[in-house]
């Protein structure tokens, strides 16, 4: 009962779950795994996790991640990409918990995501909109100081043409 209990706590979970046995091989993947990535479970079941999944840049980071939880040590909120069927990127904050069998054997990682590419990219925009009212400011001080120079000049112009 407890087991079936806690599948369904997984497959049901509002964040990416996925699990890999020691040879990095998937034998887990939730539902929001499934629809943030466009894989099915069928699909990623038996799949290298940061072979098929993870691009090039972050394979060595994320493939330590993973051989740390495998040898005992749990990692929390390391951010990846994780690239989707379509291309999309996925911005991850993971998780990563060592999995044991009832006698402790480590028999592989438990990953538990959160979705927050939304997060990184209003972060983004934040930071866009602050270069552009610091620009703006700047440009408003230039144009003072230009204009107070016009205003020597226009004056030393009026003094000359009298």
């Amino acid at each position: 009962m407890a087991l079936s209990e806690l599948n369904l706590f997984i497959e049901s979970a509002n964040a990416p779950i996925f699990g890999i046995d020691p040879n990095g091989e998937i034998n887990e993947w939730n539902a929001q795994a499934a629809l943030i990535t466009g894989y099915s479970k069928v699909e990623a079941l038996g799949n290298n996790l940061v072979e098929t999944y993870i691009d090039d840049e972050y394979k060595a980071s994320v493939s330590d991640v993973l051989a740390r939880a495998l040898a005992g040590t749990n990692t929390a909120n390391y951010e990846f990409p994780l690239y989707s069927r379509g291309g999309g990127r996925v911005e991850i904050l993971l998780n990563a918990t060592t999995r044991r069998d009832v006698e402790g054997t480590i028999v592989g990682v438990m990953g538990v995501g959160q979705d927050i590419t939304l997060y990184r990219e209003q972060e983004r925009r934040l930071r866009q909109a602050q270069k552009m009212e610091s620009i703006g400011q700047l440009t408003a001080g230039l144009a003072h100081d230009f204009n107070n120079l016009l205003q020597v000049v226009n004056g030393n112009l009026d003094l000359l043409s009298a």
